[in-house]
């Protein structure tokens, strides 16, 4: 038994989108057996271009009931039944989120006749409601109406299931260790299985062949389904768009966030924003007070006249000075790490000297500071080299650092003798230092110990 659906909705995404015009058609695989279709007041306001599409406007609905008023007739009608509908996330979705709205589970097989027909009727330039109808000469009346739509889906159905092969696509369809019904309706499932859980970069590509968005991940297949259980508005906009998806991999978390933001740079794709969006600096400085202790601190870069050491957010800068404190035995009191007018009492940084209480004279505090200064201005000229797994057992990653600047990553055969930077340079694929490389290595160098990641060190 199936249940043929279409809906109308205020357009305002999943969790959002209220239904304005619901129809259901329960189907036997042989004909129409029951039917109910209603107006929906969706108790907000339906914007002006989806009336435009549909002709259903705030009048329309102002006396239609509520969907907590119809839910037990959609319940009933739709209970031991397939859930069908043309792109049927997106149908179900809105229709399961308005029953958990009221606290009503909502749980059915699903069936899509999107990606039915592109299994059983392929070679068609548009899988849409409208062209497909056109193109195998079902007739559609009253397009973007609930009823009109449902009733050209019943007939599309009946097509469907007097295809050929038709029942062992539809058995495959229906097996509930099946991906078919997760994955976006103009997306081949050829195209997923060939996506391997390795770490890389992924594009999701629309019918154009144009990307729209560009994700980095450790398990490249999970990362990417996760997109597709993700019902918020714009993974569900995006997915509904999604005809195709490529991918590279690269090795390593690190690497595949900076092939990441190279491609985001490059593609600026349409629902990519994380990148988009302007990163507060934090910086590092020095200073001397009235009893001529040298301080080292840390604010906002537009407030450091002199940044000693940049960093992308306020963690990695406070992290990074509270190494530096433990290293060089400086005080957490004038570093910044503790706010007391008294002696430093840290909780974890034990090694100060005891300037804080007048132990330790000023001038050898001071000269502890300056080391610390001059490592920290060392490391800006050094040459760095972070070896990362490759792509596969046989090769390795690197990442080059020059001057404090991100000069890019390459892959190199475990095979080959590499004993230079002239050697490494040749298989560096030059890439952009940017804000968002910068913060990336920043924060690997931070959360590493750089004595055993950082693999090898040229100096200058």
């Amino acid at each position: 038994m199936y249940t043929i659906i279409d809906i109308e909705t205020t357009g305002n995404g999943i969790k959002g989108n209220k239904i304005t015009e619901i129809a259901v058609f329960k189907y036997d695989g042989e004909q129409i057996i029951d039917e109910f279709t209603s107006l929906v007041n969706p108790q907000c306001p339906i914007p002006h271009f989806i009336t435009g599409l549909t002709g259903i406007d705030n009048q329309l609905v102002q006396n239609a009931p509520t969907f907590s008023e119809i839910a037990d007739k959609v319940f009933e009608i739709t209970k031991d039944s397939i859930f069908v509908a043309h792109a049927v996330n997106f149908d179900y979705g809105v229709i399961k989120e308005e029953f958990r709205q009221i606290e009503v589970d909502f749980t059915r097989k699903k069936l899509c006749t999107v990606r039915l027909s592109r299994k059983l009727i392929p070679g068609l330039q548009s899988y849409s409601l409208g062209k497909l109808c056109s193109a195998i000469n079902i007739p559609l009346k009253d397009r973007h109406r609930a009823r009109g739509d449902a009733h050209a889906t019943v007939l599309l159905f009946q097509k469907l299931l007097k295809a050929p092969d038709s029942e062992t696509v539809f058995q495959k369809f229906l097996n509930a260790r099946s991906q078919e019904a997760t994955l976006p309706p103009h997306l081949s499932k050829s195209v997923f299985n060939k996506i391997p859980q390795k770490p890389g970069i992924y594009y999701f590509k629309n019918q154009k062949g144009e990307i729209i968005y560009v994700g980095k991940a450790i398990n490249l297949k999970k990362r990417v389904l996760g997109h597709f259980y993700d019902k918020s508005t714009k993974e569900t906009q995006m997915c509904s768009e999604t005809a195709d998806i490529d991918f590279k991999l690269s090795g390593s978390e690190l690497v595949a966030l900076l092939m990441e933001s190279a491609e985001i740079k490059k593609h600026f794709p349409p629902y990519n924003r994380a990148q988009k969006r302007i990163v507060k600096k934090y910086a590092i400085f020095a200073y001397e007070d009235r009893k001529g202790i040298i301080h080292l601190a840390f604010n906002v870069i537009k407030g450091v006249p002199n940044p000693l050491k940049i960093f992308y957010n306020q963690t990695d800068c406070r992290a990074y000075l509270h190494e530096i404190c433990k290293v060089f035995a400086l005080c957490p009191k004038y570093c910044h790490l503790q706010e007391t007018n008294a002696a430093c009492s840290h909780h974890e940084l034990t090694s100060c000297d005891g300037v804080c209480r007048g132990d330790e004279p000023i001038p050898l505090y001071n000269k502890k500071v300056e080391a610390a200064i001059k490592d920290m201005k060392a490391i800006q000229s050094e040459v760095r080299i972070i070896k990362e797994k490759g792509r596969n057992e046989d090769e390795n990653a690197v990442v080059l650092i020059m001057e404090g600047m991100y000069r890019g990553y390459g892959f190199i055969d475990q095979q080959l003798e590499v004993s230079s930077l002239t050697d490494i340079e040749a298989f560096i694929v030059p890439q952009k230092n940017t804000v968002e490389t910068e913060r990336i290595l920043n924060s690997y160098l931070l959360r590493n110990d750089e004595m055993s990641k950082v693999k090898t060190v040229f100096e200058t």
